[in-house]
């Protein structure tokens, strides 16, 4: 059934991705798409968002309250990592007020007898136990006291907490208890996060996880959101899972919005790749601070409810993304044992690299003004200035402590060459884990690049994986706004149920479908979205009775015992068809679906690729003369070979000797790698 999307062409849209070094603005203005960057401001995003914001209305002629933003951020994430959250008391059954540092008994460091696992995200003293216990089925045990609930009411308030944390045994079967306790502790005035309402499944040890970072988040995400909707009242924020909700929202439960940038640079490729007709596309985002990347087959994209963050479980729906220390600014240093290393640590936005103009640390984006990979222009076609003697300088620098380390020379030249390889050699390495471990032949795929630093590296790493083509998107330095632009407002929603598969169980399957998409159905509906503006799509998590872990089923209208059996054997090489299955959760996700931005042809060329310019710079150790190629004057059909570098407002792509290229209809690059 075609579905109509929300008609919001009367307003500008924007779309804002904070990252580690510069913050992405793309908006819609008559028609067209415009982008452009600030550096980031890491002490407090919001100003290098409030900055960039004033400038679009300005240059759209509107105030700021009649924008209307979609926001890709990193508060939530580099909150936990660094663990700047709230105070907090964590509310639990008496005899569970462990559950956090007990964990499960999987060892993160199976040889390492002498490993050191971080704290739990609160403290012993301020997990607090009450006496009440309910059945997985649902039975009282022990009744919740209502002077135990005053007495806990008045301990709390003693601790004088940021957030508090509620999370009672099988509370998803039956949340009386729970909400007993919301309705007393909300005279406290504090954030409360509440487990049955955020995650009502199974699984103690996750589900407590999950809320404690709710709670540990609540304060900071409900401030920095404060700060932004108090200049622009119409903000949207993008989801893990690839699906965005209104900012009141994403302050009540930020754990929503752990891996909230990534997301939306996935969302992009993915309308990318839809355009140019691929269905089988790697993904890889290399910015400043990070690399993260992903896998999309004809299912399109992955969500998982597994993902660990600061090695702690998060069970929401988060999309599957797997991110690395490496980006342009991961600085480079030779180790006690005499070793090239590269990242995690990043020079960020401030000081940033060297080149810069601020410090003398040696990073990925020095090597590549060392070597000439920037066709002699700085950043953002040439309005960022680089300073090439503070990066040789750096360098230079590398380049003594690896010549000292390997009692030979090393010169500037191949401590840039050297670096280069090893970062390329870190995410290789992710790569392959998102596609070789899991089964995938990279060979099917197509890499899709974007991330300021992106197409610097793509066509080496591709090689490396013997993946055949690079499709180079436009605007790849803004991919990830874009695709928080474009995305949809998403609303997910599970519930543990523990039903046999079969044909009851599925009529009552579809009681549970039911309500949960009336719920979705409200919501959508106070954001503006009307039935027609809505899609629902039922999913459902099954194991085979007994086993520890659930696969997700898409399509669950009859059945299940069949599908899953086959998506089993898909997984897993096998299938157990006697063995009996287990419906363990029903899942919705809903999704209020906004107009598509429409992406406009390239203008059609029967001329040969004329070229820009023709610089000096080294590419595998040899120093060549490479073609420079200005983007936006590439037209469908022309096509070129490598040595070549193609410069761009939001990033620079490098074509190595023996890779060709070829424009697209949408202006895309289509790298064969190999030529």
């Amino acid at each position: 059934m075609a579905h109509k999307r929300q008609n919001v062409a009367s307003t500008i849209r924007v779309g804002v991705d904070t990252g580690g070094t510069f913050t992405d603005f793309v908006f819609e203005s008559s028609g067209h798409l415009q982008i452009f960057k600030l550096p980031s401001t890491p002490h407090d995003p919001s100003q290098a968002i409030s900055a960039g914001l004033t400038w679009v209305a300005r240059t759209a002629g509107v105030s700021l309250a009649e924008l209307e933003v979609t926001h890709g951020t990193t508060v939530g994430t580099n909150a936990l990592l660094q663990r700047r959250g709230a105070r907090l008391v964590l509310v639990t059954t008496k005899g569970f007020e462990d559950v956090l540092a007990i964990g499960r008994q999987a060892r993160p460091e199976l040889y390492n007898l002498n490993v050191v696992r971080q704290p739990p995200l609160v403290s012993d003293s301020h997990r607090l136990g009450v006496k009440e216990r309910v059945t997985a089925t649902g039975e009282v045990i022990a009744s919740l006291d209502e002077t135990e609930v005053q007495s806990l009411f008045r301990k709390i308030k003693s601790l004088k907490p940021d957030a508090i944390a509620v999370s009672l045994l099988f509370s998803f079967v039956r949340p009386e208890h729970e909400q007993r306790i919301a309705t007393a502790l909300s005279g406290l005035r504090i954030p409360l996060s509440i487990s049955h309402r955020i995650l009502p499944e199974y699984r103690e040890y996750e589900r407590t996880s999950t809320v404690v970072i709710n709670a540990y988040l609540q304060p900071l995400m409900g401030a920095y959101l404060k700060r932004l909707t108090a200049k622009v009242p119409r903000l949207r924020v993008m989801q893990s899972s690839g699906g965005i909700i209104s900012a009141p929202a994403a302050a009540d439960e930020p754990v929503r919005t752990i891996l909230s940038g990534p997301a939306g640079g996935v969302v992009g490729a993915m309308s990318v790749a839809t355009a140019a007709k691929q269905t089988n596309i790697i993904t890889f985002d290399m910015g400043g601070t990070s690399t993260d990347v992903a896998l999309l087959d004809r299912d399109g994209i992955r969500t998982t409810s597994e993902a660990v963050v600061a090695d702690m479980p998060i069970a929401v729906s988060v999309m599957d993304i797997h991110t690395v220390g490496a980006g342009g600014g991961s600085v480079a240093r030779v180790d006690e044992g005499g070793s090239l290393r590269v990242g995690p640590e990043s020079a960020g936005a401030d000081p940033g690299p060297a080149c810069y103009g601020k410090s003398l640390l040696p990073t990925v984006t020095d090597a590549h003004v060392v070597l000439g990979h920037f066709g002699n222009q700085g950043l953002l076609g040439g309005e960022f200035t680089l300073d090439t003697e503070r990066a040789h300088l750096a360098l230079a620098t590398l380049a003594g402590a690896m010549s000292a380390a390997a009692k030979r020379k090393v010169t500037v030249t191949m401590a840039a060459e050297g670096l280069l390889s090893v970062v390329n050699t870190n995410m290789e390495r992710a790569l392959r884990h998102i596609s070789v471990e899991r089964g995938f032949d990279p060979r099917d795929f197509i890499l899709i690049p974007f991330g300021g630093a992106g197409g610097l590296h793509a066509v080496q790493v591709a090689r490396a994986l013997r993946i055949p083509r690079v499709l180079m998107p436009g605007l790849p330095g803004a991919l990830s706004a874009l695709g928080v632009l474009t995305a949809d407002v998403v609303k997910d929603q599970s519930r543990t149920v523990m039903l046999p598969a079969g044909p009851d169980s599925e009529r009552r399957l579809q009681r549970v479908f039911r309500e949960m998409e009336r719920a979705a159905q409200l919501t959508l509906g106070n954001e503006g979205f009307s039935r027609k503006q809505q899609e629902h799509q039922r999913s459902v998590a099954a194991r085979y009775r007994g086993q520890s872990f659930e696969l997700e089923l898409k399509t669950v209208t009859s059945d299940i015992s069949r599908k899953f059996h086959w998506a089993h054997r898909a997984r897993y090489g096998y299938a157990e068809e006697s063995n009996a299955v287990e419906i363990v959760s029903a899942r919705v996700r809903s999704r209020g679906l906004v107009e598509r931005i429409k992406s406009p042809r390239a203008a059609r060329s029967k001329t040969r690729v004329r070229t820009d310019d023709y610089v000096t710079a080294y590419f595998a150790g040899k120093r060549v003369k490479a073609a420079v190629y200005e983007r936006d004057r590439l037209m469908a059909g022309g096509k070129f070979v490598g040595p070549a570098i193609v410069r761009e407002y939001s990033a620079t792509t490098l074509v190595p000797p023996g890779a060709s290229v070829s424009v697209g209809a949408y202006g895309n690059l289509l790298i064969d790698a190999e030529g």
